[in-house]
């Protein structure tokens, strides 16, 4: 498993939930199936799946929510390399996010602070300041606000 494979698992998981269309994958069974078969994975509880999400975006900046509960990952010996293994999606994802945490990339995991968008990016900035999930829409869509606001405040010209 690659880095970029590891970033593109956590991503996809966090994101399973889209405050801006206002679409829960984890609330349809026929997405949720899918999500998974795409990703050759087996659910697991759905309320674990629930609760690891939560907890995952709200180490990355989303709403607080009380930590999940242990997800068992095994550590095998493949062709004499250590590797994570899990029996389901949360011990996959979870193993993916522990890896990059182990690479100090964790930190790079950020919510768009757009109220209704929540979406979670990943920073490959080199200073690791990158604010906003896409610049061009939530990020314009800020700036624009903010310099209505000052024109507001400096009155008509």
């Amino acid at each position: 498993m690659t880095t970029d494979h590891d970033v593109e698992l956590v991503l996809d998981f966090l994101n399973t939930l889209d405050l801006d269309r206002g679409a829960d994958v984890l609330h349809d069974p026929l997405a949720w199936s899918g999500w998974l078969a795409d990703r050759a994975l087996s659910s697991g509880p759905l309320p674990l799946v629930r609760a690891v999400r939560a907890g995952l975006r709200a180490a990355v900046g989303g709403p607080p929510a009380p930590p999940p509960p242990p997800v068992d990952v095994r550590v095998e010996l493949v062709r004499g390399i250590p590797r994570m293994a899990a029996a389901d999606v949360t011990g996959a994802v979870l193993a993916a996010a522990s890896r990059l945490a182990v690479l100090d990339e964790w930190e790079r995991f950020k919510i768009c602070p757009a109220d209704d968008c929540q979406w979670v990016f990943f920073d490959r900035s080199r200073n690791r300041s990158r604010m906003w999930c896409s610049m061009r829409v939530c990020g314009n869509r800020e700036k624009a606000r903010a310099w209505r606001e000052r024109a507001k405040a400096l009155g008509p010209a």
